[in-house]
């Protein structure tokens, strides 16, 4: 791969928050499953089921994002949707033992994935619009690469923060040191974004502004 095009400002600072925004997404998947099954009580089964409205959240994001983009900017809606994003993730940590499916899953569920579909479209139209044509495919590709290692770092972190918080486990877990890992690990997550909203604030180029120029 050609290193020149991460001289490219926006394509670096596209690919870095998309990085971020992955390494918050992906963990959410696994700690609202493990919450809902060690701690709420699901079975596999329900779980899962539990989930859906938020994939659907993160799939009506992903589609509602180019409507939006016209009217509000690329760089605009993805610092929008990171926001909304984080505010689902804070929710999200401040979860109980005695947690309902709607104020513990469902609300701060569709608010960060719905959040994650908002910022990660007009992320990844930002990197491939602003590389040099024949480089459109490599950067596309970049993305979902970035995307994937973000999840892989991520996940690997927010679990190390959730096990310390938790402590060591013997015999049969206890449902209050879990919750307290769990949100730790989503505290961390909102925090993330938030510094992926800085970053994009301070690194992607304003409208009508080249990429060499200050933001």
């Amino acid at each position: 791969m050609p290193l020149k095009i991460f001289r490219t400002r926006t394509v670096s600072a596209a690919n870095t928050a998309i990085l971020l925004f992955g390494s918050s997404s992906f963990g959410m998947w696994f700690f609202m499953t493990v919450y809902a099954q060690n701690v709420l009580g699901y079975t596999p089964l329900q779980a899962g089921l539990a989930l859906v409205p938020s994939s659907l959240a993160v799939v009506l994001g992903s589609k509602l994002a180019p409507r939006l983009m016209p009217a509000l900017g690329a760089r605009t809606l993805a610092v929008i949707g990171a926001l909304v994003a984080a505010s689902g993730f804070a929710w999200q940590s401040t979860m109980g033992v005695d947690g309902t499916f709607l104020t513990t899953i469902l609300g701060p569920g569709i608010l960060m994935m719905g959040g994650i579909g908002l910022a990660t479209t007009p992320l990844a139209t930002l990197a491939t619009s602003s590389a040099a044509p024949g480089d459109a495919g490599l950067v596309s590709g970049l993305v979902n690469t970035s995307r994937t290692m973000g999840g892989a770092l991520g996940l690997a972190t927010l679990s190390t923060v959730a096990a310390a918080v938790t402590g060591p486990v013997h015999g049969t877990p206890d449902p209050a040191a879990l919750t307290s890992g769990y949100a730790a690990a989503f505290r961390v997550s909102a925090s993330i974004l938030l510094g992926a909203t800085v970053l994009m604030l301070l690194w992607l180029p304003r409208p009508g502004r080249r990429d060499d120029e200050h933001p």
